[in-house]
C-alpha cells in the first residue's frame, strides 16, 4: 500500500473523543421481503462494535427524530406531510406515488416510512451540529440517503441526511465544506442541492453506466463537482489512484472546515447491486488518507446490500476512527455476530465462511486500466 497505515494498526489520533450515533429502529424496520434493504446493516454495526468492546456508553448516542420542521431546512413541508399520512395509513394513495414517488418498488410503504429516514436524518443533523460546535469525528452508519430529492423519495431514499447536515453547518457559519462519496451510485441528490456552490467541493467516484445515470465525467455542477465515473471490476489498486490523483490533492487544495465521507458499501465486491471489485481495506486507506484533511469529519454509510460485507466495513471504519487495532480474526462473540445474519428471503446462497471469521477483506489489488488513468488526467487539468 502507498498510503496510509497498514491494516492491524490503529487509527490516527484525533483532536476530540469520536462519537458513534446509531439507534435501535433499524433493528426492527425493513423496507419489506421482495426490498434488497430488507437486510440488517447498522444493527449489525453496533452489535459487532459491542462484541469487539469498541463502543463504550460514552461514545455512543441514540439518534433523535428528526422533527418535520428541522426536515423543512431543505425538503418541502407538504412531501414531510405525505410521508407521515402514509406511514399513519399504511399506503400510499394514487396521487402520493406519482407525486411522490412513494409505494413504489424503489420506495415502498412500509411501517417506520417516516420514523426511520426522519431518525437517520435526525442522527447526521446532530452530528453536524455537534462538529459545527467543537471540531471531531463522528460515525453515523444510517445516514448517507443521498439520493433524496427536495419533494419525492428517490432510490431507496426518502430524505437526503446528507444535504440536511450539510445545511446545519452553513446555518452554523461554516463556509468550506468538501463531500467525497464513494458509493458504486452517483450523488445525484446532493449534487441537485449544492450545484454551483462555491462553499462545496463534491467528488463522487460511481460504477459507470449504472442508475441514476448522472454523475458524467463532464458533470462539473457549475463548477462545485468532480465527477468520476469507473468501469465494473474496480479494485484496489484503481482506488488508491484515484485517492491520490484526484480526491486527497482536491480536498485538500479546497481547505475545508468540514468534511462529509459517505462510505456507501456497494463498491465491494460481494455488493449484489453493483459490478465493483473493491476490498474494504481501500474504504480503509481512502479514510486514514482523508481524516487530517480537515478539523470536522462527519462518516456516513449509504448503500450497501450484503450484510455482512455492509457490517464488516462499517465497523471497520468505525474501528479506524476509534483507534482500535483491526484484528485478523474476529473473537467468537463477534464472529457469532456476523453468522447470526441471513439474506432475509431471495434465496442467495450462504457468504463465504471467512466473511463471518474476519473483520479485513483480503487484498483486491489488479491492474489500473487506461481509462482510469486518462479520466484522471482529464479532471487534473480543470
Amino acid at each position: 500500500m502507498i498510503a496510509g497505515p497498514p491494516p492491524r494498526a490503529a487509527g490516527p489520533r484525533l483532536a476530540a473523543a469520536p462519537l458513534f450515533i446509531g439507534s435501535e429502529i433499524y433493528r426492527g424496520s425493513s423496507y419489506g421481503p421482495a426490498h434488497p434493504l430488507r437486510v440488517p446493516r447498522v444493527s449489525t454495526v453496533m452489535d459487532l462494535s459491542r462484541a469487539l468492546g469498541w463502543l463504550p456508553p460514552d461514545h455512543f448516542r441514540a439518534s433523535p427524530r428528526a422533527k418535520p420542521a428541522a426536515l423543512a431546512l431543505w425538503h418541502h413541508r407538504d412531501y414531510i406531510a405525505a410521508l407521515q399520512t402514509a406511514e399513519v395509513a399504511g399506503e400510499a394513495t394514487p396521487e402520493m406515488r406519482t407525486r411522490y414517488h412513494l409505494g413504489t418498488l424503489s420506495n415502498p410503504v412500509f411501517p417506520q416510512v417516516f420514523r426511520r429516514p426522519a431518525t437517520g436524518a435526525g442522527g447526521t443533523m446532530l452530528a453536524a451540529e455537534l462538529l459545527s460546535a467543537s471540531p471531531g469525528v463522528i460515525h453515523v452508519p444510517g445516514g448517507g440517503t443521498h439520493h433524496g430529492l427536495p419533494g419525492r423519495a428517490n432510490g431507496f431514499c426518502y430524505l437526503n441526511d446528507v444535504v440536511l447536515a450539510i445545511k446545519v453547518m452553513q446555518r452554523a457559519g461554516l463556509t468550506r465544506i468538501a463531500y467525497v462519496d464513494l458509493d458504486a451510485h452517483h450523488s445525484d441528490g446532493v449534487e441537485f442541492a449544492f450545484a454551483g456552490d462555491p462553499g462545496l467541493r463534491m467528488i463522487s467516484v460511481h460504477e459507470e453506466g449504472r442508475w441514476p445515470f448522472t454523475g458524467a465525467l463532464e458533470d462539473e455542477a457549475g463548477g462545485s463537482a468532480f465527477n468520476l465515473p469507473v468501469p465494473r471490476g474496480y479494485n484496489d489498486s484503481e482506488a488508491r489512484a484515484v485517492l491520490h490523483g484526484l480526491i486527497l490533492p482536491r480536498v485538500a487544495a479546497f481547505r475545508p472546515e468540514a468534511l462529509v465521507v459517505q462510505c456507501g458499501a456497494d463498491s465491494l465486491a460481494e455488493d449484489p447491486l453493483s459490478r465493483l471489485a473493491l476490498s474494504n481495506r481501500a474504504y480503509l486507506e481512502a479514510l486514514d488518507g482523508l481524516l487530517p484533511l480537515a478539523p470536522r469529519v462527519l462518516v456516513l454509510g449509504g448503500g450497501g446490500y450484503n450484510p455482512w460485507s455492509v457490517g464488516r466495513l462499517w465497523t471497520a471504519l468505525w474501528g479506524r476512527i476509534s483507534g482500535q487495532v483491526l484484528p485478523d480474526l474476529l473473537p467468537p462473540e463477534a464472529a457469532a455476530v456476523l453468522e447470526g445474519l441471513t439474506w432475509g428471503g431471495g434465496g442467495r446462497p450462504a457468504p463465504d465462511p471467512m466473511l463471518c471469521r474476519t473483520l479485513l477483506d483480503p487484498p483486491r489489488e489488479g491492474l489500473v486500466r487506461p481509462e482510469i488513468r486518462d479520466r484522471l488526467a482529464r479532471l487534473a487539468r480543470r
